[in-house]
């Protein structure tokens, strides 16, 4: 069976002319010389690298469409006729204490120092994409109401327009890191946080030393990687002038706007755009944990570090490193995760699935338990949108997993309820909204709520937030229904049995029970009593 047919998908602007395509290449099976197009073959012939990657820049997000062989979807949720666990304590349980409202969503991460969150799902890394720049005020408020970890990705101050830099090369002002912090702080409440990502260019330049000496954040998270893509962040530069700017402060852009003939061809619209790129890392043992200590010594309380969809030897790198250093969160992204800017053919084509990567890592977590070792608290993302999937998720890794990531999940709320409010503004709802109502109150169906605790200030809450919080509260009900399903009213209890695989093969790859075997022995003991 074909898992995906190269050469011509939406993400990239292009088609196949023909209805008939070869399964592995992409091709037509009858390609015309004089075809007018619009295949990646046919589009890569003159615009060339433009086509590796999703777009428009800056107003898609993008996530791959390979079809892997097992995933969460062979997982289906246990359900039950008895018991309650989780109850408060002092409630007995019963029928008309065991209801799913009752449910407790709330989660936390931390060695030591908790972070609690209203539920157990965060934010992805909205970092120097301009997708997630133009979005950060939507989603950070959004995050803030809603309870749950918001986290700011890479590479914020070193593309900061109006990024001041001291005599050592290290960050003296950021305006737009500043500005980031200041909108997540006007409304969080003390459930989740803000948290920044530094990557090599990070590092040296300082952001690490600016955020906790002029913000006092508490966390600060290592990136190893992505689900997405193998090499470091990327955004797309419109300008000759910006690009020389990022190349001067130390970032790969390509094609070299320093190159006389590259400015030509800027100049005469062959080339209309650069690309700024980030290093790769090179981890270490003993880098590793020598950087912990450091960031620690500027005075963070919690370190994170996210990962991406490496080889299972990257994976155990992580989870052994991490817990000899006492990190306060992994995160631990499969493949193939969402972007903002990453090469189309890695996304789909590179990396360890998410549902294989996380049935490796309960193997390794319950290797290091079995030697006494504690294992950091652990979130897994790639492909996450839903409630069900994120039931699956903690179930599937209990006792170690305690969140999911969430990207495109609570940035498409976000960037919704954003255009709704434009759309408000320039009177063009479209009928797939207007049907709801033609004002805030009637078409967002939790506006009276976030305006009974916020009053006044129900004006400082931008639409987009708007969109997440809702979201955020059907995630919330949803979960509490799946969760009293299971007869867990705290997520402390939900365990692997759960959870059951639908198939021979995914029971293989994770350890979970196939249905017709799962709690056989129980059925058969009721039987034969």
């Amino acid at each position: 069976m074909n898992l995906r047919q190269p050469n011509a998908n939406e993400a990239t602007g292009t088609i196949n002319r023909s209805r008939n395509v070869s399964p592995m290449s992409g091709i037509c099976s009858r390609c015309i010389d004089g075809c007018k197009g619009n295949c990646e073959l046919w589009l890569s012939s003159f615009r060339g690298r433009e086509v590796l990657y999703p777009g428009p820049f800056g107003e898609v997000t993008a996530g791959a469409d390979k079809n892997y062989p097992v995933d969460y979807s062979h997982l289906n949720i246990q359900g039950y006729a008895v018991g309650a666990k989780g109850m408060p304590e002092g409630v007995e349980a019963g029928p008309d204490t065991a209801v799913f409202s009752s449910v407790n969503t709330e989660t936390s991460y931390g060695w030591n120092l908790k972070v609690k969150m209203r539920l157990p799902i965060f934010t992805g890394a909205l970092g120097s994409t301009e997708i997630a720049r133009v979005n950060w005020e939507q989603i950070a408020i959004g995050a803030a109401i809603s309870g749950i970890t918001c986290v700011c990705g890479e590479n914020v101050c070193g593309v900061d327009p109006q990024l001041e830099l001291d005599m050592n090369g290290k960050v003296k002002k950021s305006p737009e890191m500043d500005r980031r912090v200041e909108i997540y702080r006007r409304f969080s409440e003390g459930y989740g946080e803000m948290l920044v990502q530094m990557n090599v260019e990070d590092t040296r330049i300082g952001a690490a030393e600016y955020v906790a000496s002029r913000h006092n954040l508490e966390t600060i998270e290592l990136k190893w990687g992505q689900g997405a893509k193998s090499i470091g962040g990327e955004i797309k530069v419109p300008t000759l002038e910006r690009a020389a700017e990022l190349k001067k402060r130390g970032y790969i852009v390509l094609p070299d706007p320093t190159v006389k003939v590259h400015q030509i061809s800027f100049k005469s619209g062959a080339v209309r755009e650069f690309e700024r790129h980030s290093r790769l890392g090179f981890v270490t043992r003993e880098g590793f944990l020598e950087e912990v200590d450091r960031l620690r010594d500027i005075g963070f309380k919690r370190i994170t570090l996210k990962t991406g969809a490496y080889s299972a030897v990257e994976l155990a790198m992580a989870i052994r490193y991490g817990a000899e250093a006492k990190i306060d969160l992994l995160t631990i992204d499969g493949a193939s995760g969402g972007t903002g800017m990453s090469p189309w053919p890695m996304m789909n084509e590179w990396g360890i699935p998410t549902f294989y990567l996380q049935s490796l890592m309960y193997e390794f977590c319950e290797r290091l338990s079995r030697k006494g070792m504690k294992v950091p608290d652990i979130a897994m993302a790639g492909g996450f949108t839903d409630e069900p999937n994120v039931f699956k998720a903690l179930a599937m890794g209990s006792p170690y997993v305690k969140a999911v990531c969430m990207g495109r999940g609570l940035m498409i709320p976000a960037m919704v309820g954003k255009n709704i409010g434009k759309w408000l503004d320039a009177g063009e709802l479209p009928k797939t909204v207007s049907k709801y109502g033609t004002a805030a109150e009637e078409i967002f169906v939790c506006y009276e709520d976030l305006k009974q605790k916020y009053g006044e200030r129900m004006k400082e809450i931008p639409f987009g937030a708007l969109g997440m919080y809702t979201f955020a509260e059907k995630f919330r009900t949803g979960f509490q229904q799946i969760m009293a399903g299971t007869r867990n009213f705290s997520i402390p209890y939900v365990s692997r049995r759960d959870v059951m695989a639908l198939t021979e093969e995914a029971a293989t790859i994770s350890g979970i029970a196939y249905v017709m075997k799962a709690y056989k022995d129980e059925a058969l003991e009721i039987l034969l009593d």
